[in-house]
């Protein structure tokens, strides 16, 4: 069954709630999922406490659903919640600015004039008030940024696309009312946070097995009413770690929940989700707790807004990422696939896809409710967490050197004894796989660009694709030097009278990239053989190609795609007993070309940086 299609806004919710209709009431099933999950965090008698408010809280946001969204919502099939027509461009809400606009109103005028019919979801990075760390400090989750817009501004990109909102429940800003208030000793956020008198209260020991994502100190000196406090700080002094030890705290993150699919959300972010629970004594990453919160929110989730997805954003080594899936039925519908960035830059680095192929062979179908989140950057960088037992230490530190070559800069993280080590790459995709300085012609730039660029696009699972990935920005050093800050390589903004100009002039670059690029997208959002639940099967044909043949779920459509990642041409013979393949022809949907087989088996001559899709054709 095809997903529903929202269309017209009486889909949306209500402004205000309508408790003239029947109350709604959990589900046996649900009360049961929700329940297990308190009274792992709580004990039962807490959970028995908790459950009431948690069904009040649902109720609420029940009676703002509209009667024609609860019979939309009724035809959906959870196997349809992502399809191959989804691809997700992911930007922060203000970065085209425009003189006479808001930068939200902005965005939806360049989206609604390029992007149609190519991208259908946007993924705005935190557009709430915030004192720091581009957004991810948050002062207010429940009002967007004046300078960005309006929740009416959302409504109306909502008309058009289906929105992804960043959900950062690790933390809050240490200028937000929840803080301040707690500094102030209001007895209600006195265990908002977590909260030690003094800094020795945490063991040598204890630090030392801690994961830290940052080089900062885990625990930041506050003054309050009642003196000192020692408060949890994961990611800066800026950023203070939320206590879910705090029954409180769940719920009201659990209403701030609610809030977000109230005002559009389709699909919430986990930020940092890693992190959401901290025990001393442990490495304070990946806990059981954490879980039993994601698959809390999943429960409530599957029970009033189905259509609704979770990603959990862990950069994280692999083993440890895929475990947010859960059974794949009871966690993440996506998660990030964060080894897919440094294992596709390493494969064009080093013009050899053996490592890329050798790890995408251990990937496997999830559930039909679950798949993986493709991309190759974001707004931060290119963590090489997630290849740590893929890739060497050697091989790490060697493409972070390279890294460095084209311009970029490493950020670093704490290691248990002191010591720090390479976490994210900070570059613009362009500048990690061309050297600026290269004497070679732009046209080998582009190719080898898109190339790389397709790997995302042929992989099980949802694209995404950052804005300036989308565009092939390259480095804004001045930005680095301007801010002090070394993910600011990545985050230039754009002034959209001369994006629009270059989005049109041929002899741009921006042009030359973006052109072909969203060729290739609507082309994979055309073929169900791209489909999250398709078949994948990933082959081992030649070092320098990297191979995975995709096949629709109802097995009518197979492609074979081939990317070359080396500046080399050759010829690369294909027959059924290397690709599994049977076919009278093959059409590469890219090139539109045909080509026939003999006794099964054909030549493809492979241009360097080559991207070939082979549409069998019986």
């Amino acid at each position: 069954m095809p997903r529903p299609r929202r269309k017209g806004k009486e889909l949306f919710h209500l402004h205000e709630p309508d408790y003239d209709r029947p109350i709604y009431r959990l589900s046996e099933s649900t009360r049961k999922r929700i329940v297990q999950n308190l009274e792992f965090l709580y004990g039962k008698a807490a959970a028995a406490e908790c459950i009431k408010e948690v069904e009040r809280l649902i109720q609420v946001y029940w009676a703002h659903k509209s009667d024609p969204m609860i019979a939309w919502e009724r035809t959906f099939d959870p196997a349809q919640r992502f399809t191959e027509e989804d691809v997700i461009l992911i930007t922060y809400g203000d970065l085209i600015h425009h003189p006479d606009m808001t930068p939200l109103d902005t965005l939806a005028h360049l989206a609604r004039t390029y992007l149609k019919g190519t991208i259908n979801t946007l993924h705005l990075l935190p557009f709430f008030p915030y004192s720091s760390d581009r957004g991810f400090a948050i002062t207010d989750f429940e009002e967007v940024d004046p300078r960005l817009g309006s929740w009416d501004d959302l409504e109306d990109l909502k008309a058009d696309f289906r929105l992804m909102f960043d959900a950062v429940f690790n933390h809050v800003s240490s200028q937000s009312r929840w803080f301040c208030e707690f500094r102030n000793d209001h007895p209600r956020y006195r265990d908002f946070f977590i909260v030690f008198s003094t800094k020795s209260t945490l063991t040598p020991e204890q630090m030392r097995i801690i994961t830290r994502p940052r080089p900062t100190e885990v625990l930041t000196e506050f003054s309050t009413l009642r003196g000192h406090r020692w408060v949890w700080t994961t990611f800066s002094k800026d950023q203070i770690d939320l206590n879910y030890k705090n029954p409180e705290v769940l719920l009201e993150v659990l209403r701030i929940m609610l809030v977000y699919l109230y005002r559009g959300a389709d699909i919430l972010r986990l930020d940092a989700v890693t992190y959401l629970w901290t025990e001393p004594g442990t490495r304070c990453a990946h806990l059981e707790q954490t879980h039993a919160i994601i698959r809390l929110f999943r429960a409530v989730l599957d029970a009033v807004n189905p259509v609704c997805a979770l990603i959990t954003e862990t950069n994280a080594p692999h083993a440890e990422n895929v475990t947010y899936f859960g059974t794949g039925l009871d966690e993440a519908h996506m998660v990030y696939n964060f080894a897919l960035p440094p294992l596709t830059l390493h494969a064009f680095q080093n013009e050899d896809a053996s490592r890329l192929t050798q790890w995408a062979q251990t990937l496997s179908h999830v559930s039909p409710q679950a798949t993986y989140f493709n991309f190759l950057d974001s707004h931060d960088g290119i963590g090489v967490t997630p290849v740590a037992g893929i890739l060497s230490k050697e091989e790490i530190e060697d493409m972070a050197l390279r890294v460095v070559e084209h311009g970029g800069f490493i950020s670093y993280r704490k290691e248990g004894d002191g010591t720090v080590s390479p976490y994210e790459l900070n570059i613009t995709w362009f500048s990690a796989v061309n050297r600026e300085d290269a004497d070679e012609p732009a046209e080998i730039q582009v190719k080898r660009y898109l190339a790389s660029r397709s790997i995302a696009l042929v992989f099980m699972g949802v694209p995404g694709i950052y804005v300036h990935g989308l565009l092939g920005s390259r480095n804004d050093a001045e930005a680095v030097i301007h801010e002090k800050e070394t993910r600011s390589i990545n985050r230039k903004v754009l002034d959209a009278q001369w994006l629009l100009a270059a989005l049109d002039d041929p002899e741009s670059m921006t042009y030359k990239i973006s052109r072909p690029y969203g060729r290739m997208i609507y082309k994979r959002t055309r073929h169900t053989a791209f489909h999250p639940n398709g078949g994948q099967k990933v082959l081992s044909l030649d070092s320098r190609v990297f191979a995975v043949a995709r096949t629709s779920p109802d097995k009518a459509e197979t492609i074979l795609t081939i990317t070359n990642v080396s500046s080399q041409g050759f010829t690369l013979p294909l027959d059924h007993a290397r690709t599994g393949i049977s076919a009278a022809r093959f059409f590469d949907i890219l090139g539109k070309t045909r080509h026939k087989t003999t006794q099964g088996s054909f030549s493809l001559e492979v241009e360097p940086y080559g991207v070939y899709w082979l549409l069998a054709e019986h």
